[in-house]
């Protein structure tokens, strides 16, 4: 079983930086592939980043590229997203998510947990 918590979202004006966390509970965190989501209103939720368990590969949507930075400390069990660059169309409701599953890691439908999520509003 793992359990995710993020933390770290708020209210920022656009151009600013804000840094996501998210804590895992589990003893095979490293084996996992760890991915953020989010969801705005109205909207499905969408793949941001994700990061394999050796922290070799990391992945990212072409709308945050350049700005976003995903990482992860297997010794704190815990995964970050550094926020850079901040738009007014990056407010969402940001989620970690965490699978050991095969399948495409942009995809919601292969992630096995999820967090409950923190909001991230950027103002214009």
């Amino acid at each position: 079983q793992v359990q995710l918590v993020e933390s770290g979202g708020g209210l920022v004006q656009a151009g600013g930086s804000l840094r996501l966390s998210c804590a895992v509970s589990g003893r095979t965190f490293s084996s996992y592939t760890m991915g953020w989501f989010r969801q705005a209103p109205g909207k499905e939720r969408e793949f941001v980043a994700a990061i394999t368990w050796s922290g070799g590969s990391t992945y990212y949507a072409d709308s945050v590229k350049d700005r976003f930075t995903i990482s992860r400390d297997n010794a704190k069990i815990a995964l970050y997203l550094q926020m850079n660059s901040l738009k007014p169309e990056d407010t969402a409701v940001y989620y970690c998510a965490a699978k050991n599953l095969a399948g495409d890691l942009t995809r919601t439908a292969v992630y096995n947990y999820w967090g409950q999520g923190t909001q991230v509003t950027v103002s214009s």
